[in-house]
């Protein structure tokens, strides 16, 4: 102990007067603190550091003391309050002849049931009044906790939905990724028979269009033009219909003369007027031809 006091004079010579307060404090509060436990106060390094934290302890542990002996002396004050008043109920029950002895075992397994569920509720007396506000206070607590269950209960079923829903879409959805890896093969040769397709059709398409510009040029040398259309063609095919219907009873008259007896002189005069008919018929389909070339012409 002597140590100690002459590290504290130490210190308290090097921070000044100051500290002296402070370390006189951390002193009579640790040996109250040792002695109490019954031990001397080990030998440390006391240093400005130090005692500043052993003060705010000391300080803290003081004011809580205070703080614990004012709770622990009102404590004793309410129960020798507690106490009288039970001695003067209980003068007051024996002058009235119901002491706790005289009252039926019933009555008094009654009494102590009354005591426990004042003390379950928390309230200080007896009285109806108390039980009925502690029992009012106990209902709308017991209502404010069914509506938290009702609605805890609302938001695990929507959760429960929730997860029902979820587990359904997953083994969809795993289903669906099956299928799929099941398809991966047939796709696979699939795409591959479309690759060769495309190899095929890509040596076709240069092929065609070798064949097209040889037929370009092919009828190019013809003397082929674009103004020759189908529709002209048409209309050509129609204007032949037409001079081989003129043409028709030339020609029936023609094979009729077949049949004409061996007249050298009236087979002259028929023949030469059929040529003149015939050669009719070739200037008129020659007048014809030239009038379709013209229009197709312009």
């Amino acid at each position: 102990m002597s140590d100690v006091t002459g590290d504290l004079a130490a210190v308290s010579e090097a921070k000044g007067g100051s500290d002296a307060a402070r370390i006189s404090e951390v002193k009579a509060w640790l040996t109250s603190q040792f002695e109490a436990a019954g031990k001397e106060v080990p030998n440390f390094e006391y240093t400005h550091r130090s005692i500043t934290h052993l003060y705010n302890l000391a300080t803290a542990s003081q004011a809580k003391s205070q703080a614990a002996t004012i709770v622990a002396n009102d404590f004793r004050l309410k129960a020798s309050e507690y106490r009288a008043q039970a001695a003067r109920i209980r003068e007051i029950l024996e002058s009235a002849g119901m002491s706790q002895e005289s009252l039926p075992s019933n009555v008094v397994s009654s009494a102590q049931v009354l005591a426990n569920v004042a003390n379950l509720l928390n309230i200080r007396d007896t009285e109806l009044s108390s039980f009925l506000v502690a029992m009012g206070d106990i209902s709308l607590r017991k209502t404010g906790v069914e509506e938290k269950r009702a609605k805890a209960q609302k938001e695990s079923n929507t959760l429960l939905d929730y997860t029902r829903k979820a587990i359904q879409r997953l083994t969809y959805l795993k289903k669906i990724l099956a299928q799929l890896e099941d398809d991966v093969v047939p796709c696979e040769s699939q795409i591959e028979n479309w690759k060769t397709n495309l190899e095929v059709m890509a040596v076709k398409e240069e092929q065609y269009i070798q064949q097209y510009k040889k037929y370009e040029m092919l009828l190019n040398r013809v003397g082929y033009t674009p103004k020759i259309s189908h529709r002209e063609l048409v209309e050509m095919a129609e204007h032949r219909k037409e001079l081989d219907k003129m043409t028709k009873p030339v020609l029936d008259t023609l094979r009729s003369y077949q049949d004409l007896p061996p007249d050298k002189a009236l087979a002259a005069l028929a023949i030469e007027d059929k040529k003149r008919q015939f050669a009719a018929a070739e200037k008129y389909l020659e007048e014809v031809l030239q009038s379709a070339l013209a229009t197709n012409d312009e």
